[in-house]
């Protein structure tokens, strides 16, 4: 299956988090979006790998992705190494995507911004034809996405460019609390962490309020891109 986005998210929720809306929206337009999640979050206070799996593919349903894998990299633990690199570039090899989201680029977890750089590289080294590939004992061809943009997380990073998704807004909170075990339930007694509190479940909304302000819509994500965004005329940007 050839996909037109693939988003990929160090752990379980980050996908959500980041770009739902936006995944929501381009499948509303008819494009096929997977999702690939490189571990399973298991370090994480709250829930079980069993658990986030098994809302993961809730989050899925939600948003109506065409697949989602999971890499089973160590939570925390993985490297931006030849090893880590080569299974992604069999994913990019695999599902062709033109364009790949990502984490953001630096981060409060280590793992977003050390997940960013291994995803951008992998990415780059999938569309050189001398690194060889297989997939089912099929050899692989060379793939090179078009375009790599970075979500925003946690840390307030100023954005290059913003997508509406005011009509996308309630799928996206819907997909994001599919992940139960992890964010704000009054009646939760599991331990509390950063992203469990009433004030950051808040922030998902007010965080894509204040950018949808900034363009004159209700509701917007940002991204942050690796090179110049191009245009064929300035009438196309709104």
């Amino acid at each position: 299956m050839k996909l037109d986005i693939l988003a990929i998210g160090a752990h379980p929720d980050d996908v959500e988090l980041g770009c739902a809306g936006t995944i929501a929206k381009e499948i509303k337009n008819g494009k096929k979006v997977g999702i690939l999640d490189l571990t399973r979050g298991e370090l994480g206070t709250r829930g079980t790998p069993e658990i986030r799996s098994q809302e993961s593919k809730k989050a899925s349903d939600i948003l109506g992705v065409s697949i989602r894998e999971n890499l089973d990299f160590k939570d925390a633990f993985f490297k931006n190494d030849q090893e880590h690199q080569l299974e992604i570039i069999k994913k990019i090899r695999t599902y062709k995507p033109e364009i790949v989201l990502c984490n953001a680029i630096t981060d409060r977890h280590i793992d977003h911004g050390k997940g960013s750089k291994l995803v951008s590289d992998a990415c780059f080294l999938s569309g050189l034809k001398k690194i060889e590939t297989k997939d089912n004992a099929m050899q692989q061809a060379p793939w090179r996405p078009k375009l790599v943009y970075h979500y925003i997380q946690w840390m307030p990073i100023e954005p290059d460019f913003v997508v509406d998704i005011s009509d996308h807004m309630d799928t996206k909170i819907k997909s994001v609390m599919a992940y139960g075990s992890q964010f704000y339930d009054a009646d939760s007694k599991e331990p509390t962490t950063p992203i469990s509190s009433k004030n950051f479940l808040d922030s998902i909304e007010y965080r894509a309020a204040d950018l949808g302000r900034l363009i004159g819509v209700r509701y917007a994500e940002g991204f942050t891109v690796e090179r110049y965004v191009a245009v064929d005329s300035i009438f196309n940007l709104i």
